[in-house]
């Protein structure tokens, strides 16, 4: 089946983990046990896997912090070095496309044309199918603080940026994320009103609960949730209460369900818990109380966050790489979902949202 992944951090990964996503993610594995690093050789992603995971389009991320609160390739020390880190990574998908290897979706027209061309490989005969077209990325800004000032905003429009989650961990710039109680700062609701006439999309992934209220106050755009999941399954701030999602429901969003343990499994503590009994029946899990709250399957999708600082170690055990995705689709079947409303989770809710909120041409 068709999937549509709504977060994934491919160059922060490519750049800062020095991995060559050309590479299958089990070449990588080797490489890097053979560098000795105790950390790596447990990637999930590579362009290779994304192909044979049918992941045909994703939300591919800028990921680049300045919270004053420094840690080496994600929070730096000023505003400028976030924004080169960030320029860096489009730079990188940027070349991918050059070689032919992915597209940067960036409008409508852009993206009917590369679905067109995807249902046109999976018609083909599988014996009688060449190597898969491009792959497709739309680009998401995680974190706006690479953003110098709401005036900055138009040249990373122009420059392709399509999404932004204005936080991720910390105080942010523009507004408090994950570990704060901090809304939105001086510099939020100018991002919020240039983001708007734009038309760019707003992703209220890691806000703190201020931050989303506030901005959803200020808001009329559309909006989306990247990769959260449920804070009544999982009780921790990063989380989405159900009165979040009743929102992002209302506005006709769409939720993407991330794969990282620690927001699947109760009481996971990084480093010391394993994947021992945690499979995709707790991503399905997320996905039905998201399903349930709303009443239909029209707002629950996949953002797997896949690689999102995080390994093989630290995700269901049923999945080795992204291409395991294509599990899923089971799981929910056997829960009694509908084949229209698996297909909803996997790629059509993604597409629904995009195909409103991107531009025409």
């Amino acid at each position: 089946m068709l999937v549509v992944d709504g977060h994934l951090d491919l160059a922060w990964n490519a750049l800062f983990g020095n991995r060559d996503l050309s590479l299958s993610a089990y070449t990588t594995r080797a490489l890097e046990l053979e560098r000795g690093s105790k950390d790596a050789a447990k990637g999930t992603v590579a362009l290779p896997e994304l192909r044979r995971g049918r992941v045909a389009l994703c939300c591919a991320t800028l990921l680049a912090r300045s919270t004053g609160c420094p840690v080496v390739h994600l929070d730096y020390r000023s505003p400028a070095q976030a924004c080169g880190s960030a320029l860096g990574q489009l730079a990188y998908y940027r070349a991918l496309e050059r070689q032919g290897t992915v597209r940067v979706i960036t409008h409508r027209g852009a993206l009917k044309g590369h679905l067109a061309d995807w249902q046109a490989w999976e018609s083909v005969a599988e014996t009688a199918r060449e190597q898969t077209p491009p792959l497709g990325f739309v680009v998401s800004m995680e974190s706006a603080d690479p953003i110098l000032d709401p005036e900055h905003l138009p040249q990373w429009w122009a420059a392709g940026v399509r999404v932004i989650g204005p936080a991720h961990y910390g105080p942010g710039r523009y507004a408090g994320g994950t570990g704060t109680e901090t809304g939105l700062t001086e510099l939020g609701r100018p991002l919020l009103e240039h983001m708007q006439r734009l038309g760019i999309v707003l992703d209220v992934t890691h806000f703190s609960d201020q931050a989303f209220w506030q901005a959803l106050e200020h808001w009329d755009g559309a909006v989306l949730a990247s990769h959260n999941n449920c804070r009544t399954l999982v009780p921790h701030q990063r989380q989405f209460s159900d009165d979040q999602i009743a929102e992002i429901v209302r506005r006709d969003g769409v939720i993407g369900v991330s794969l990282d343990a620690w927001m699947l499994q109760p009481g996971w503590v990084k480093g010391l818990s394993t994947n021992e009994r945690l499979t995709l029946q707790s991503v399905a899990d997320h996905i039905d109380h998201i399903c349930q709250l709303a009443g239909n399957a029209r707002y629950a999708a996949i953002g797997s966050d896949l690689d999102g600082l995080f390994g093989c170690d630290q995700v269901p055990r049923d999945v080795d790489t992204i291409a395991d995705l294509q599990r899923l689709p089971a799981v929910l079947a056997q829960r009694g979902y509908s084949p229209t409303d698996v297909a909803q989770v996997m790629h059509g809710n993604w597409l629904r949202l995009l195909e409103a909120a991107l531009p025409a041409e």
